[in-house]
């Protein structure tokens, strides 16, 4: 069989303290060099970025954009790929060594795969490990029907940016990606990603994933900013998914079933900045609770009851002050004197790393 070459394309913005063992985690992969090439796009740095990355020249081309997130930097790094596979990496991540061997393992074990995904180690901003999260067992995924649909909105955060690995086939239909997408743009590939092929999601972390103040991806509803930049993402995504999913032949139900947990995040950011009426509230948590349990003890649907009614009897945006200050607080925990509700889809272990 032919060797499989493959393009890491690193998409990096003012990621001076980061990039270097991102780029380190990939010339240490157990994988041939003179099988894989790597592009790092750097979204108009203001640090020292670009420098950085330039000390590991010629193994390692450096592509320079005016800042305009991270579509406009896929649209940009994508077209410069040579590769069969593109395996994509964030510039304040890093992969476990054999990470492109398990990778490119399935994909020549299983030519009609169309991408690869895993689980991840997770880490504090200071380094110290946080845990392991990773589905039960290996998945794999195509976009059938509503229950198949479904399974996968589960696992999709396990085919995000940093761990997902496709055929630049699949990108080449999937391009461009929306340039409104300044963060999240990998939900556009991941999500179409199995309308095209089937996607595999392996049962084992293959990347590690650092929890910082940095992080354009984490925000927290207090940061206003950060908060309404997601919100209009998820708007986006909430407009251009349809019409492109129709054009790869998904039915309605389908498209229904992805975009429904989208909606949710995207309407709870809105209705706890802007505000609403509480019948919206009300719509918006029982969707979301419909979708991430499949069961419950008597206890917890009481208590999900009297949640959904406290729903419609404040104002949104005091709901969601006093659900922030909830989890602020630590107070699920109390939760459990009625009992656990049954996770919808797959099990994902969550442990302390070894």
């Amino acid at each position: 069989m032919a060797k499989q070459f493959i393009s890491v394309l690193i998409d990096t913005y003012n990621h001076e303290q980061f990039i270097e063992q991102a780029i380190v985690s990939v010339l240490e992969q157990d994988f041939p060099a003179a099988e894989r090439e790597i592009i790092v796009v750097d979204d108009g740095s203001t640090d020292r970025t670009p420098d950085i990355v330039r000390k590991f020249e010629p193994r390692v081309r450096l592509l320079r954009k005016a800042n305009g997130g991270q579509a406009s930097a896929f649209n940009a790094g994508i077209p410069e790929c040579r590769g069969e596979f593109v395996a994509f990496l964030d510039g304040d991540d890093w992969w476990a060594p054999e990470k492109l061997k398990l990778a490119l393992a399935q994909f020549e074990a299983h030519p009609e795969l169309g991408a690869v995904g895993h689980g991840q180690y997770e880490f504090y901003p200071d380094g110290r490990p946080l845990g392991v999260v990773v589905a039960d067992k290996t998945y794999r995924i195509e976009l059938k029907d509503p229950a198949t649909a479904r399974l996968f909105t589960h696992l999709r955060w396990c085919l995000g940016t940093s761990k997902i690995t496709i055929r630049r086939a699949l990108l080449d239909r999937i391009l461009p990606f929306p340039e409104e997408l300044v963060i999240e743009a990998d939900e556009w590939m991941f999500t179409l990603a199995p309308a095209l092929a089937p996607v595999v999601v392996l049962g084992e972390p293959l990347f590690y994933y650092r929890l910082h103040g940095g992080n354009l991806y984490q925000f927290s509803k207090q940061d206003e900013a950060k908060a309404r930049r997601k919100g209009a993402v998820l708007a986006a995504l909430l407009r251009r998914f349809p019409p492109k999913l129709r054009e790869l032949g998904v039915s309605e139900d389908v498209i229904a079933t992805l975009t429904e947990p989208i909606w949710v995040d995207a309407e709870r950011i809105r209705l706890s900045l802007d505000g609403g009426r509480p019948w919206q509230t009300y719509r918006v948590e029982r969707a979301g609770y419909r979708y991430g349990y499949s069961g419950a003890t008597l206890g917890y649907r009481a208590f999900k009851a009297l949640v959904l009614g406290l729903t419609l009897m404040v104002p949104p945006r005091f709901f969601y002050r006093l659900r922030q200050w909830y989890s602020d607080k630590n107070l699920a925990k109390l939760r459990t004197i009625v009992g656990e509700p049954t996770m919808a889809g797959p099990v994902f272990e969550r442990r302390p790393e070894p």
